[in-house]
């Protein structure tokens, strides 16, 4: 794309089930990029390709595809909605440029919804909002814009008005150009008229038109002082106004559609292309030196050295290993060598690529804004940066959530371990929020994930994908240990071996913290403990860190501060002072109170009203605290927070107790210091003794 004011990098995020993948196949169809079209139901849609996403309905991983809209090239990518995939939403989110969030006409604002809109928060993303299902029974787009402002804390501006209401819905009425838009009923969408507006909808069109003009004026003082001069603003200016507003996170433009049955879906292209930015309309990207360590910076611009970000790896069993990237500016080209400025490292690239999803296309480069695949980098991961060899900069890595859940995993025959090893390797390096290990004790082979879900399709992926078929174990926790108050330690580690000894000395102050890295200080002299020494303090801190007293799980919220040591001029050495610091620190951990801490989850059930009471109660012994009820419909909606541990087998509970009417969604929140009681009894589960008389 060499007019990268023609080119827009977008994503589309929701909840679970709100109609991403049926969006974007209705998407792909009406650009001609694919020439059937799929439906989730169905298993054949274009971007769910993958055999499990296919036979659960359900999006798993991202998927990148691109297609041409009225002059303009879209990379577009479509995103699970699921929480325990949160992690390729959050990745997604890092390169694109706008994203379109679709939102249910019925239910309006969702759990995932607040958690996608966060994450886009974070990254500064411009936004544009589809209400989906506007033929439903119930739906309501005064409602769900009502919803996007209380709990998106937004400020939605509807660019239409619905004609039709539920299965009554059949187009949309264009504010700002003032057209009708009105699709027939059983086609595949590109059976429509553009009329001018039906009488009966012209005092709500006026209405809806004068508040955006307001809107506008208020968030724009150029769109302010023609609108005390004039007393509106034409159609170009409306657009421009509204553009600049969208992409500086001002407002958010809102468009009514029906993707199931095709409706409203050129106005939706249409306003991608008109209110999304292009890579021109983006800052620079800044990003550090790593030589220097300054901040250097980056246009949007072929002609500038490369800097690319790798935001997805994934192993393809006919292309080898695929690094999704974005580039930033330069030219990323085949055949050359290139920096990650992460490792340090030499790459080369092999083969660029287009993606569409699980078909790819070769081309000779990829340039400034493109989104696209490169075959060849070996040593080259999730959020690392590539980088011209003369032109260094490193960008600002993607934080991934740690797991919350594990389960064991044992091969049926001791032949097919380093299968199966490889295989995981292969996932944890695909997925940033898996992980594996085996446990020192036990010997066993342990999964960590998000959530049931991620760790069931892991084992399905390698039963399917492999012939890997694993037994695995009950899910368990992934507790975290802390400690509850401060101590002061002493580490000595001497040797003696008759010639050249070993000899490290530290005292640490260890404390609780809220902060999520670890604080490390050390105020101590240079006659106490020489600077070459510090560094190798704070490995052997973290190495103690690894393990903690209770259950062996990794210890958090854990402050350090060296308050006094000695060294020896012949004997000192850094393995001395690693080890002295990682003595200190487990005789710490065993001093000051330790605790463990649980996964709290954000909870959100809807149930029938009937069925309330007995929801309410089962949620009460399972230790949730209940923060909202909400009548949505004529359901009610519950809100908690939720013990992780307390929630296995759910949704077993829920079907049983509600007839199967009953639905829930879970994310991670937060992690809390387990009850005294309840600490005991899994420390009882897992040991056979309570942790106090070891």
């Amino acid at each position: 794309m060499n007019n990268l004011e023609k080119l827009r990098n977008i994503g589309i995020i929701a909840h679970i089930d709100a109609g991403k993948t049926t969006t974007t196949e209705r998407i792909l169809y009406l650009t001609g990029r694919i020439h059937r079209m799929g439906n989730v139901d169905d298993g054949n849609t274009t971007t769910d390709y993958m055999d499990q996403e296919r036979e659960r309905g359900i999006t798993i991983v991202s998927a990148a595809t691109a297609f041409d809209w009225n002059g303009f090239r879209v990379n577009l990518i479509d995103t699970p909605g699921h929480v325990d995939f949160t992690a390729e939403v959050e990745r997604s989110l890092r390169v694109l440029d706008g994203v379109v969030i679709v939102v249910c006409g019925v239910a309006g604002v969702q759990p995932q919804t607040e958690t996608v809109w966060r994450q886009a928060d974070k990254y500064s993303v411009p936004r544009i909002i589809s209400v989906n299902k506007m033929d439903r029974v119930g739906a309501n787009l005064e409602n769900a814009i009502q919803t996007i402002r209380e709990k998106l804390g937004a400020n939605p501006i509807p660019m239409q008005v619905p004609i039709g209401v539920e299965d009554g819905f059949r187009g949309v009425v264009d504010v700002i150009s003032d057209i009708a838009y009105i699709w027939g009923d059983d086609t595949d969408g590109t059976d429509f008229v553009i009329t001018e507006v039906p009488e009966e909808f012209r005092d709500t069109v006026d209405l809806t038109k004068s508040q955006l003009i307001e809107a506008l004026a208020e968030t724009d003082e150029d769109a302010l002082s023609i609108f005390i001069e004039k007393g509106t603003l034409t159609k170009d200016q409306i657009m421009h106004f509204l553009r600049r507003a969208c992409i500086k996170g001002l407002l958010v433009p809102v468009v009514c559609t029906s993707a199931y049955k095709y409706k409203g879906m050129q106005p939706l292209l249409t306003a991608i292309t008109d209110y999304m930015p292009s890579p021109l309309d983006i800052p620079p990207v800044k990003g550090i030196n790593p030589a220097t360590k300054e901040e250097v910076e980056r246009k949007h611009d072929p002609s500038e050295p490369l800097c690319a970000l790798v935001f997805k790896v994934v192993t393809d069993k006919y292309l080898g290993t695929l690094s999704y990237v974005r580039v930033y500016s330069g030219e990323l080209c085949t055949a050359t060598h290139i920096t990650n400025a992460t490792t340090g490292k030499k790459e080369r690239v092999m083969r660029c690529l287009h993606l569409f999803a699980d078909h790819r296309e070769d081309v000779p480069k990829l340039v400034a804004g493109d989104i696209g695949g490169v075959l060849g980098l070996k040593n080259s991961h999730t959020g690392n940066t590539l980088h011209d060899p003369s032109k260094p900069i490193s960008l600002e890595q993607v934080n991934f959530p740690d797991p919350v859940i594990s389960e064991t995993v044992e091969p049926k025959t001791r032949q097919e371990l380093d299968k199966v090893v490889k295989v995981l390797n292969n996932y944890a390096m695909e997925d940033p929020t898996f992980t594996f290990h085996t446990d020192d004790e036990s010997g066993e082979m342990v999964i960590s994930g998000m959530g049931e879900l991620h760790l069931d399709i892991i084992v399905t992926r390698m039963k399917l994908d492999h012939d890997l078929d694993v037994r695995t174990g009950q899910p368990r926790v992934a507790y975290k240990e802390t400690i509850s108050k401060v101590v002061k330690t002493k580490g000595r580690y001497v040797k003696q071996t008759g010639g050249k000894g070993q000899y490290g000395d530290v005292t640490l102050k260890v404390y609780p913290t809220e902060e999520k890295d670890m604080p490390f200080e050390i105020n101590v002299g240079q006659d106490k403990i020489p600077e070459i020494y510090h560094k190798h303090i704070k490995l052997g801190v973290e190495d103690a860190l690894v393990s903690g007293t209770i259950l062996g799980y990794p210890v958090i919220g854990i402050g350090v501060e060296v308050i006094d040591g000695s060294f020896h001029e012949v004997d000192s050495s850094v393995i001395a002072f690693r080890q002295a610091a990682s003595i200190a620190t487990r005789d710490a951990l065993k001093k000051a109170d330790p605790m463990l801490l649980e996964p709290i989850m954000r909870l959100q059930v809807v149930v029938p009203d009937e069925y309330l009471g007995d929801v309410m109660a089962g949620l009460n012994k399972r230790r949730c605290k209940v923060q909202s009820v909400d009548l949505q419909g004529k359901s009610q909606v519950i809100s908690a927070h939720a013990p992780l541990s307390e929630m296995f087998g759910y949704a077993t509970y829920l079907r049983s107790a509600t007839q199967g009417r009953g639905t829930y969604t879970m994310e991670f929140l937060k992690m809390k210091i387990m009850p005294p009681d309840i600490m005991e009894k899994v420390v009882l589960s897992v040991r056979g003794v309570p942790w106090q008389q070891h």
